[in-house]
């Protein structure tokens, strides 16, 4: 990310060092050193900041030193109030650890060091101080999506940023704040679409009657040159049984799963010549019920203006699965609609009380386009789990990760 030069005072980039002496010895009752309680590790603690009475810089790395070359540091925890514990790194001869996730700002920490010195005899010290507020900064928030409620298992769960974030070590510092779990659990991995939202999916589609909880541990985190970690509100969704509807577009038949059985197969008519419906996995983005459908919206040759029921939203430019009493005669032999998938009054009251936001409907053997990753609705599942996972601060930057000319293609069309 490019920053304007601009003056500011000269801040140290000296880390925030905890010297510890480690060479005082215990002894046991019995002379063993293995047997004794551990000793005080440091008589002498100092900070390279001002003590006790003012507050630790959160922008300089936590470094903790053995300063006697008899004994080693064994251990460190360190962790804030809240629980968020630091990440750090130990030397393999024990004579240094420092940090190697930020500090948050504003917050208070607690260190153990676990030391032992030359005869083997351990040692502990438990420290404690707070972090100060930052310099002006520009706050990063974070949004997550869907609302709470129950979903299909194909929903991925979203974030919006208040800010852009450019930088892959500044998204990798963002994308290890957020945390998604499940239950039952399931192995899954954010998405950057761009430099201002993450999509996360499981390598598979969510177990079904699960409970997805996300929240960030973002809050107080230095991400960038004065760009801080803001708050954001946890998100909790459940999924309800694995809804699959299939559509062969070439049979002109719905096949709907539910549980991986089927349920229900149903005569269709797909986009004809021109206005081929798209390939692929879409997510149900809305039932939307009735809805008035022009041709001046996809900008048809032919004129049409109608009031559609029933009609299930599958894309951003207007895909619908909806009743289409006018062409029941084509239902399950012939393509004549502008890209929505139509059935009949019945069929279709039926899939929209069967149907919910978050659910899968797949379209094969269409001769048009394929459903685009982004852009255009949901279409993260129509990338396969290594071309997802490239696109993660955290996992990515293999040769198969999106192209220019991929990404060029993630913009929407049109039906």
């Amino acid at each position: 990310m490019s920053h304007t030069a601009t003056s500011r005072p000269a801040v140290s980039c000296a880390l925030l060092v905890i010297s510890l002496c480690a060479g005082v010895t215990a002894c046991g009752s019995d002379g063993n050193p293995l047997s004794a309680r551990p000793y005080d590790a440091a008589d002498q603690i100092s900070f390279n900041t001002p003590d006790g009475r003012k507050k630790a810089d959160p922008d300089k790395p936590l470094e903790v030193v053995a300063e006697d070359s008899d004994g080693r540091i064994t251990d460190v925890t360190a962790y804030d109030a809240s629980g968020r514990h630091v990440a750090g790194e130990l030397a393999a001869d024990g004579g240094r650890w420092h940090s190697t996730s930020p500090l948050a700002a504003n917050a208070s920490y607690t260190v153990r060091v676990s030391t032992e010195d030359e005869d083997g005899a351990p040692g502990r010290k438990v420290l404690t101080f707070d972090t100060g507020k930052p310099a002006a900064k520009k706050r990063l928030d974070v949004t997550f999506g869907p609302k709470q409620g129950t979903y299909g298992v194909g929903q991925p769960i979203t974030a919006e940023l208040s800010q852009p974030v450019k930088d892959k070590t500044q998204r990798a510092t963002v994308e290890r704040a957020l945390k998604v779990s499940s239950t039952p659990a399931t192995d899954g991995a954010w998405h950057w679409v761009d430099d201002k939202k993450l999509h996360y999916r499981p390598k598979d589609y969510w177990p079904a009657q699960a409970t997805v909880q996300v929240r960030s541990n973002l809050e107080g985190i230095k991400i960038g040159d004065r760009m801080w970690g803001g708050k954001a509100k946890p998100l909790t969704i459940t999924t309800a049984d694995k809804v699959v509807a299939v559509t062969d577009a070439a049979a002109h038949q719905m096949t709907v799963y539910k549980n991986d059985e089927v349920v229900r197969q149903i005569p269709v008519t797909t986009g004809m010549p021109g206005y081929d419906t798209r390939n692929g996995v879409k997510v149900v983005l809305a039932k939307e019920g009735t809805v008035r459908m022009t041709s001046a919206s996809i900008g048809a040759s032919d004129f049409y203006d109608l009031i559609v029921h029933h009609s299930v939203r599958v894309t951003n430019s207007g895909e619908y699965v909806h009743a289409a009493p006018w062409s029941v005669g084509s239902q399950g032999s012939a393509n004549v609609s502008h890209g929505c998938t139509g059935m009949s009054t019945e069929n279709a009251a039926w899939f929209y009380e069967n149907i919910r936001e978050g659910d899968i409907v797949k379209v094969v053997n269409s001769a048009g386009d394929s459903m685009a990753p982004f852009g255009n609705g949901y279409g993260d599942w129509n990338l396969d789990w290594s071309r997802w996972r490239t696109g993660s601060a955290l996992f990515g930057g293999t040769p198969e990760g999106p192209t220019p000319a991929d990404r060029a293609r993630l913009r929407p069309q049109s039906v």
